[in-house]
């Protein structure tokens, strides 16, 4: 992987619009988070992974940055990138773009491996650490994005 992961193209469904007639920002989520399904099955973190070894992902934080509208049936991708990881953790960003490539909202997020039995937090067994890392060695090299680590707060003069 020479550049962020992209997902595969994904649909604005009409449930998914709110009174002000575009996406409802609980669904900025749910597309980030099928985006985030995709690019975490390229280091070997799906289904069957929690069925073979218990163990899963939680996330501990996401923000999301609302940049432009989204309606209903636009076509839309998400590119995910690693900006940092331990044994237990990974920082990705993510940004949802529109079919024609204008940028339409950022999330960043902190996802923890956690095993599921507690459930607590552990580090991922060996060969899951080197999928990501190595996913992790190719994002390292690009662009960080300018969106990212962003906080929320007004801005006092």
């Amino acid at each position: 992987m020479s550049g962020p992961h992209r997902s595969s193209l994904l649909t604005v469904k009409p449930e998914w619009i709110d009174h002000n007639g575009h996406l409802n920002m609980a669904y900025y989520n749910v597309l980030f988070d099928n985006a985030a399904d995709e690019f975490f099955a390229e280091f070997g973190i799906g289904l069957e992974y929690i069925q073979r070894t218990g163990f899963s992902t939680f996330s501990a934080e996401f923000h999301v940055c609302y940049l432009r509208e989204i309606h209903e049936g636009n076509q839309v991708y998400v590119t995910s990138q690693l900006l940092d990881l331990d044994e237990k953790r990974f920082h990705f960003f993510q940004e949802l773009h529109h079919a024609d490539g204008w940028l339409s909202a950022t999330g960043e997020g902190l996802g923890l491996h956690v095993d599921l039995a507690g459930p607590k937090v552990v580090p991922m067994p060996p060969e899951t650490y080197d999928k990501i890392a190595a996913i992790y060695e190719d994002h390292r090299n690009l662009p960080r994005p300018a969106r990212a680590g962003r906080s929320i707060g007004i801005k006092r003069k």
